[in-house]
C-alpha cells in the first residue's frame, strides 16, 4: 500500500481548465478514500471542490501574498507547512513549475501533467497534420495519478446529487417546470464562437415552446449586455449573467436539462455536474482533448471538413487563419436546435 496519505493538486489556471480537474478528483476520492486531496488554485474556484468528499481547499492569493517571485516562494513556504507527502502538477506552467521543483528539492514526491504540446501541434498545423483523437484532458491528468501510484478508473463516473436551488437562484429563475436549457455563446476566443446572429435564431426557434425556459450564461458587462439584447421579448428566456454568483448559478446549470457551450468554461462546469452537454467548435476540435466530461462525440457540432480542410486550426482558439473566420457558419441553426430537441 501506498505511504502516500495526502496529495497537493495544483492547477491555477482558466475557468474550464479547474473545472476539469474536479470529475477527477471525485473519480480519486470514490476509489481511495483514505487519501487526502488539498486542491491549490485559486479562489473563485472554490465553489468546484466544495462537496467532494477528503478535499480540501487553498486560496492561492496572486494579486497579494503570492504575487512575484518572493510570493512564489511563500507559496510553496504556505504549502510547505500543510505537509503533504506528494504533489500533482496538472498545470504544468511556469508558476506551479517553481513550486513543484522546491518540493523535489525537499524530498517529496513531484509529479506533472504532460500536455501533449507535440501531438497538439501536429494536429492544429496547416501542413503535414496528423488529424486523430488524441489522450484527453481527464486521461493525462489521470496518468500523472498513476505515476504516484494511484490508477484512477473514469468508466465509472462519479457525480454530485442536484444542487438545490437557494432563495437568491429561484428569485431569478423561478420553480423548476418543464424543460431548462442553458445557453453559453462565448468564448475567450472569436474563432471559437458561434455567430450571434445565428445564435439568436436558435433561442427565437427554442422560444416558441411555453414549456420551456432558457438560461442565458456569460460574464462580463459587454456579454450581459449582449444577452438582454438576444433576451427580446422572449418570457421564457431569462439571462442569467450578471445576476447570480458562480455558486448560486452552479445550481441552476445543476438542473438543467441541457448545456449548450462553446469549447468553453460552462460547458466544462455543467459536464462536472452531469448535465449533458452540446458543444459547438469553430477553430478548436474535440481531438484535441478538450471534450467535456464524459459527452459522447456525437454531442460535439464541428464545422465542415470538407470545406475547411485545414481544421482544427488552433488548440486554444488563439490563432487566426485567413479565409477560416466564418467556418462555424457551415454548422446550421437547424443543425444545433435538432440536437438539442433529440435530449429534450
Amino acid at each position: 500500500m501506498s505511504k502516500i496519505k495526502h496529495i497537493l493538486v495544483i492547477r491555477l489556471s482558466a475557468m474550464g481548465d479547474v473545472a476539469m480537474v474536479a470529475p477527477l478528483l471525485r473519480a480519486f476520492v470514490s476509489q481511495y478514500p483514505h487519501v487526502k486531496i488539498t486542491v491549490v488554485s485559486r479562489p473563485f474556484f472554490k465553489p468546484f471542490f466544495a462537496a467532494i468528499p477528503n478535499v480540501v481547499f487553498f486560496d492561492v492569493d496572486l494579486h497579494g501574498r503570492h504575487k512575484g517571485p518572493k510570493g512564489l516562494l511563500r507559496l510553496f513556504l504556505d504549502l510547505r507547512r500543510l505537509k503533504a507527502d506528494a504533489v500533482a502538477d496538472l498545470h504544468n506552467a511556469i508558476r506551479s513549475k517553481v513550486i513543484r521543483k522546491l518540493f523535489g528539492l525537499i524530498g517529496k514526491k513531484v509529479v506533472y501533467m504532460d500536455k501533449g504540446r507535440k501531438e497538439k501541434e501536429a494536429l492544429t498545423r496547416t501542413e503535414n497534420k496528423i488529424f486523430q483523437p488524441l489522450l484527453s484532458t481527464f486521461e493525462r491528468h489521470a496518468l500523472a495519478f498513476k505515476k504516484l501510484g494511484f490508477p484512477i478508473d473514469l468508466s465509472h463516473p462519479v457525480f454530485p446529487a442536484k444542487l438545490e436551488l437557494s432563495e437568491i437562484s429561484l428569485n431569478v429563475t423561478g420553480p423548476k417546470q418543464g424543460k431548462w436549457i442553458g445557453i453559453a455563446p462565448f468564448a475567450q476566443y472569436d474563432t471559437k464562437m458561434y455567430p450571434l446572429d445565428l445564435m439568436q435564431q436558435v433561442i427565437d426557434e427554442l422560444a416558441k415552446d411555453a414549456t420551456v425556459k432558457i438560461f442565458l450564461f456569460g460574464g462580463g458587462q459587454d456579454e450581459v449586455d449582449h444577452l438582454e439584447t438576444m433576451k427580446k421579448e422572449h418570457p421564457n428566456v431569462i439571462v442569467i449573467a450578471g445576476k447570480l454568483k458562480l455558486q448560486q448559478e452552479m445550481e441552476v446549470i445543476s438542473n438543467l436539462d441541457i448545456m449548450v457551450s462553446m469549447d468553453s468554461g460552462n460547458g466544462h462546469i455543467a459536464a462536472m455536474l452531469g448535465v449533458k452537454v452540446i458543444t459547438i467548435w469553430g477553430a478548436t476540435h474535440p481531438y484535441a482533448g478538450f471534450t467535456p466530461f464524459n459527452q459522447p462525440l456525437e454531442n460535439s457540432l464541428i464545422p465542415d471538413r470538407e470545406k475547411y480542410p485545414l481544421l482544427p486550426t488552433s488548440v486554444y482558439g488563439n490563432k487566426i487563419i485567413e479565409g477560416y473566420e466564418d467556418v462555424m457558419r457551415t454548422i446550421t441553426p437547424e443543425s444545433i436546435i435538432r440536437k438539442i430537441k433529440s435530449f429534450i
